[in-house]
């Protein structure tokens, strides 16, 4: 009976407890339901008769643009293409599968690549956008001095093969002979682009042969021992990984890939 009268006094009490937090959380509820806040965000949209603040409008249009377009101009314009592609084809002839990882792949071509174009950025910069800066030169001529430099580094990259810049010449239907520098670069950079696959899956298949020829004498060893159901990559791997770090297969590579940009 006692312990029957304990436990009804202490329900009116939970029963009070409750109520007093429903309560709390009511007023807490309504306290928060419209915060003030002492600023707030806005684009206005008016007209102008200056000049000045429609070019300042078109400029930063133009300079969204850029911006929006950057990764295609860093993958298609720069030697990024070639490189990454080398680099991919390393990692497929080791058999490593994800070993070096894509973002380490990505960023070992990021950072080649600004070694690379770094005297294609001082020409730019030393040519168009200190002139543009200081007030030299106006816009139009800035963008016409970076699109010739960037094109000088492209066409340069054809050497004596100028079949892919010929194929889009004629597609264009541009009248021949031309000289290539006069060319535009809707011509120019499809070329390019072209022009750097075949030459990144040339050096690919040289990178490919020397790790072709230990998966072959792997395979054969393990045929001629009896060992058909030991898989031949589990062997081969090992050996390649020690013909890479042998050779410094790094060093090599990163030297190849910069010495065939110039």
């Amino acid at each position: 009976m006692m312990g029957m009268m304990s436990q009804m006094k202490s329900k009116p009490r939970c029963l009070q407890i409750v109520i007093i937090l429903i309560i709390l959380m009511f007023f807490t509820s309504n306290a928060f339901a419209e915060p003030e806040v002492p600023f707030k965000f806005g684009v206005n949209i008016e007209p102008t008769d200056n000049p000045e603040d429609v070019s300042a409008s078109i400029q930063i249009i133009l300079l969204l643009t850029v911006l929006t377009l950057a990764p295609s101009i860093l993958i298609m314009m720069t030697s990024f293409t070639r490189t990454i592609i080398v680099l991919s084809f390393l990692r497929n002839a080791l058999g490593t599968q994800q070993m070096p990882p894509n973002q380490v792949l990505i960023g070992l071509a990021l950072f080649l690549s600004l070694f690379i174009m770094s005297p294609v950025l001082t020409e730019i910069n030393t040519e168009a956008f200190q002139p543009y800066s200081n007030g030299e030169i106006t816009q139009e001529a800035a963008l016409d001095k970076s699109s010739t430099v960037i094109k000088d580094f492209m066409l340069k990259q054809f050497g004596d093969n100028e079949k892919d810049l010929k194929l889009f010449v004629s597609l264009a239907k541009i009248k021949t002979p031309v000289d290539p520098k006069t060319l535009p670069l809707t011509v120019v950079i499809p070329a390019f682009i072209i022009n750097e696959l075949t030459i990144a899956f040339k050096m690919g298949f040289m990178i490919f042969i020397p790790f072709l020829i230990i998966d072959m004498v792997v395979s054969s060893t393990l045929m001629s021992m009896g060992m058909m159901m030991l898989p031949p990559v589990m062997i081969s791997l090992p050996f390649k990984i020690l013909l890479f770090i042998m050779v410094d297969g790094w060093n090599l590579i990163s030297k190849t890939i910069v010495d065939s940009f110039f």
